[in-house]
């Protein structure tokens, strides 16, 4: 067994959360058992997945979205309340990275993406808010936007949305998993032929038909179980822990 305090030390020296201006707390969330033999990942650490956890006798949970976010309502009630009480009934710790998660550049939700999908030649740009966060890279051949749907679709099991810019060939993408659809704009000054992100916004199908540029809204879900997993992975590997992760739908 492992001591809860030894994978926050590791996975904090791996991903460097100071270095976000993040809208939740990085790291343990909430605290349980302070030993740990399994481990229980997942995107998001909804009710269901808790219920999960807690069937596998799992000692940490370990997910991309967590709680107390800026903002939110910080009483302990309702579906909160519910949560945090499953957590602390049965000694689970709560276990969340977001954006570092987003940005590693092995494990990182982008990178991950970046890997299932099949990318080349990866960079990572992005100014402002989307420094490190806004990834390039190349498709082995040039596509059509009809053929890069598809692979979409092949590869995440979601069909994504797409917002055309003409009948023009795609070979150099950007992306960011989740909710990125804020930086198309850096994608479209960067000269790629297409944009992926999790979500869209109303405005963002104007930036793309206006600016020339395919842009495929993948799914939140969709385009980032991968980060969490390959986290996940990486601690069952370095302390020899037992690891299950366990993917709750989500078409959003």
């Amino acid at each position: 067994m492992t001591k809860v305090s030894q994978i926050i030390t590791y996975c904090d020296e791996l991903l460097n959360p100071t270095e976000f201006k993040d809208y939740a707390p990085n790291g343990l969330q909430v605290e349980g058992r302070p030993d740990v033999k399994v481990i229980v990942s997942g995107v998001t650490a909804t009710q269901m997945l808790i219920e999960k956890a807690i069937t596998l006798n799992a000692d940490m949970l370990l997910v991309h979205h967590g709680y107390f976010w800026k903002g939110e309502d910080a009483r302990l009630i309702g579906m909160k309340g519910r949560r945090v009480k499953a957590l602390m009934q049965n000694d689970i710790n709560l276990v969340g990275y977001h954006l570092p998660l987003d940005a590693h550049p092995q494990l990182g939700n982008n990178a991950q993406l970046a890997k299932v999908l099949g990318l080349q030649n990866i960079q990572v740009k992005g100014q402002g808010y989307a420094k490190g966060l806004l990834f390039t890279g190349e498709l082995p051949e040039a596509v059509n936007a009809d053929r890069l749907s598809q692979h979409l679709f092949d590869c995440l099991q979601r069909q994504p949305m797409h917002i055309a810019a003409g009948d023009k060939p795609i070979k150099t993408l950007a992306w960011c998993t989740g909710g990125a659809q804020g930086f198309i704009g850096q994608a479209e000054a960067l000269g790629v032929d297409a944009y992926i992100s999790g979500e869209i916004s109303e405005k963002t199908t104007h930036e793309a038909r206006e600016s020339g540029i395919h842009y495929f809204a993948a799914g939140h879900h969709a385009t980032e179980r991968y980060g969490v997993l390959a986290l996940g992975e990486r601690l069952a590997d370095q302390f020899a822990l037992e690891h299950h992760f366990i993917d709750i739908d989500n078409p959003a």
